[in-house]
Parts: C-alpha cells; structure tokens; sequence
C-alpha cells in the first residue's frame, strides 16, 4: 500500500513538472519546479543504470528500467528479491 502511494505520488509530480513545460508556473516556482524535475530524472536515471545487471533475469527487464525511471526507488522495492539457491556439498 505504502508503495502504491507512492507511485501515485510521483506520477503527480511529474505530471505537475509536464504541466510546468507547456504553461510555466509564476517566476521562482517554475525554475524551482524545473530544478527539482531535472534532479529527480538524474537520479532516476542513475538508480536505473545500477540496477541494470539485476534485472536481467526479469521477464520484461526494459519494462523494469522504464518504470524505475519513473518510480524510481518505489519500483524497486516492489520487485522480488532474487531467490540464492544453497549449494549441497557432500
């Protein structure tokens, strides 16, 4: 539950930042809107690029990738962890 609002959450900021693109906001909010879109896609964009060799195993991985560059860390908690198989020595 605690994810979903969270994903709901950040796709109304984004939408808020879109919303700032065709109609800009009063004079400081739009650049402090802009500010914080840009440094939220950066870190986005960077949880996504260290998580890329985890999600390999995933059946649709770019999918994945899409929804961590919008979710960001609110997707990733979502994903299963992956499972380590114990080896048996004899």
């Amino acid at each position: 539950m605690f994810w979903a609002l969270g994903k709901l959450l950040t796709l109304l900021f984004w939408l808020v930042v879109l919303v700032n693109q065709f109609t800009p906001f009063i004079n400081p909010l739009h650049l402090l809107v802009d500010l914080v879109g840009s440094l939220l896609a950066l870190l986005h964009f960077l949880e996504a690029v260290f998580c890329y060799r985890s999600l390999r195993g995933r059946a649709h991985p770019w999918r994945d990738r899409l929804k961590i560059l919008f979710f960001g860390v609110f997707h990733l908690q979502t994903i299963p962890a992956p499972t380590v198989l114990k080896a048996s020595h004899a």
